[in-house]
């Protein structure tokens, strides 16, 4: 059995990954905690001679010096622990901001796919709290790690100077010390990473239940959710309860057996000083060194604890850093679209299923050609694969079959970036951000001036209800846009979209949560919006189809009519269909 596994030893990669760009601050916290622990274990020789020159002499200037001499290492242990604790710390800060940071630009590019599997709640435990133990670890565990290992090595080395005939109980004593330490170490090690997993599944059932508060509330499932989440607790904590048994059982043996050999060596020692074989300062020093060692090895046993905790944070951190993103420009044959392109699309035979659910194709056949500036309406039965277009076009995802082209380019040649610039989104559920109403709209615009963003405020029709909040273009909003109704949200996006005048634009039903006098507002400016783009919208809205040049009928993933409202009213079933229920039910179903 080995005290460094595969595991630690990845977490050790990780953490010298980040720590290795501030060596020098490490140097200097080595080399304090290396003078700290050598002051620290000189301070024995000071007690021998404080006994043996101060007290059994009687002689005041001896003890006066030594006092003195005792002081000087008092000082210079202070000025020591100060460095070392400064320099300890600042580097677990440092390292811990250094590497939130990487996992969060490494997050924030990874495919939308990787998200069907990952909970974001326990993504965000990860990121805060596993770095959070790791900030810990490295910024103080580890410094005792050291500081006591060292402590251990030095207060052997100077028991065996002192008296290596005392020194012998203490040798006997270590593997007994060392065996509890391994084996429970390696069941800490086990329960750790299981009671941090535990914890994030708390902190995933807080995030989604508080995140769908007004659901809950509605459906007064509050009873049923402090159960399950009861239970959730009550899981984390029997999973940390059987982790600080372990812990409990490593320090208190440590203790018996340390303290019991420290027992037995005083009483050996104790009869040698009667019998004149050592001095009194001469035990008085092995005591205190043999204090050190006892008690570096209890802070050892403590620690290790931490450092498996640790281990556990360090691997769970180093998943999400190896996760791959399967979208990414190309490593050779990359290309590059013009500044602005003319928007002429093509799918060629695409076929696409969800990582998830792939024995379901969400897209299965189809091939269309969208011209520059032609406005593609696209309608369906819910869960058709209109949806699935726009995050096919968007590169969020690639075919398994077939392929997208924009300017007769394929989609996967270029980097996504510079796909991504010539599209303007408005999806169905707006998504806006906490920050003022200036900066959701300005969110694809960096550098938009107000005026700018009044004028898309303006064509959005939103610039009035803006103008009526509490500090108009100002005022905060809420996660998700709270406190606004689902038009107004609607409004705000589209205003963002237009902001960003790309060429390109994909109205996910725009205006299905839009009050009848806002929709009336949108349709209106519509034309204006559209001209001089190529747009594809989701409609469920008979009046956005008949505005469009082309209208495509998509059912189970497939393409089965394109015509315009007029032709596929002869033509096409399930558009005759769908558009019978717009003029019975007032709307038609999307998806």
């Amino acid at each position: 059995m080995t005290l460094l596994t595969s595991r630690h030893r990845r977490a050790l990669r990780l953490t010298l990954e980040f720590v290795r760009p501030y060596r020098w601050q490490t140097v200097g916290a080595l080399i304090a905690l290396v003078v700290t622990a050598a002051i620290a274990l000189s301070m024995g020789q000071g007690v021998r001679l404080l006994v043996d020159q101060g007290f059994v002499t009687g002689s005041p200037e001896r003890l006066n010096h030594a006092i003195e001499v005792f002081l000087l290492l008092v000082l210079a242990l202070a000025a020591g622990t100060f460095t070392r604790f400064y320099l300890v710390s600042w580097i677990g800060e440092r390292v811990v901001a250094d590497l939130r940071r990487r996992v969060f630009d490494h997050l924030i590019d990874l495919h939308p796919g990787f998200y069907e599997s990952a909970r974001s709640s326990e993504i965000q435990s990860r990121l805060t709290a596993d770095t959070t133990l790791l900030q810990s670890v490295i910024g103080s565990s580890l410094s005792l790690f050291l500081r006591n290992a060292l402590m251990v090595i030095g207060g052997i080395v100077l028991l065996f100077i002192t008296n290596p005939k005392l020194t012998s109980i203490v040798v006997i004593a270590l593997p007994l010390v060392l065996a509890p330490i391994l084996i429970f170490g390696r069941r800490v090690r086990g329960l750790s990473r299981l009671s941090q997993d535990r914890i994030a599944d708390v902190g995933s059932y807080v995030a989604e239940t508080l995140g769908q508060i007004k659901t809950v509330q509605a459906y007064n499932h509050q009873a049923l959710d402090r159960e399950r989440f009861a239970a959730t607790v009550e899981g984390a904590f029997d999973t940390a309860v059987k982790r600080i048994l372990q812990r409990s059982w490593l320090i208190t043996l440590v203790i018996v057996l340390v303290l019991g050999a420290v027992a037995v060596m005083l009483w050996v020692g104790g009869m040698d000083v009667m019998a004149g074989r050592i001095s009194g300062g001469e035990l008085a020093a092995f005591v205190f060194y043999s204090l050190i060692v006892g008690t570096a090895f209890g802070t050892l046993s403590e620690v290790i604890g931490e450092l498996q905790r640790a281990a556990g944070a360090a691997e769970r951190i180093g998943e999400l850093l190896q996760a791959r993103n399967e979208i990414h420009a190309p490593v050779s044959g990359l290309r590059q679209l013009p500044a602005r392109v003319s928007g002429r699309l093509e799918l060629q035979d695409v076929r696409f299923a969800y990582p998830t659910r792939l024995d379901k194709p969400a897209v299965d056949g189809i091939s269309l050609t969208v011209a520059a500036g032609e406005t593609l309406a696209l309608v369906g039965p819910s869960g058709a694969g209109k949806s699935t277009l726009f995050d096919l076009l968007l590169r969020f995802y690639d075919p398994q079959q077939g392929q997208l082209l924009i300017e007769g380019v394929p989609l996967p040649t270029l980097d996504p970036q510079d796909l991504r610039r010539h599209f303007a989104l408005v999806s169905q559920s707006p998504a806006l951000f906490v920050g003022t109403v200036e900066e959701n709209i300005r969110y694809g615009q960096g550098n938009a001036t107000l005026a700018q963003i009044e004028q898309a405020a303006q064509a959005a029709h939103a610039h009035e209800f803006i103008q009526q909040l509490p500090q108009g273009y100002q005022t905060l909003l809420g996660e998700g846009g709270q406190g606004l109704s689902g038009g107004q949200r609607q409004r705000l996006a589209i205003a963002r979209a237009l902001l960003v005048d790309a060429p390109i634009l994909l109205l996910d039903e725009a205006t299905s949560a839009l009050d009848a006098q806002s929709e009336y507002l949108i349709q209106q400016a519509l034309p204006t919006l559209m001209k001089g783009r190529t747009t594809l919208v989701i409609a469920h809205r008979l009046a956005t189809v008949q505005n469009a040049d082309r209208i495509a009928v998509i059912d189970q993933g497939r393409l089965v009519a394109v015509g315009t409202h007029r032709q596929l009213l002869d033509s096409s079933e399930l558009y005759a269909r769908l558009a019978a229920l717009q003029f019975t039910a007032g709307s038609m179903p999307g998806g």
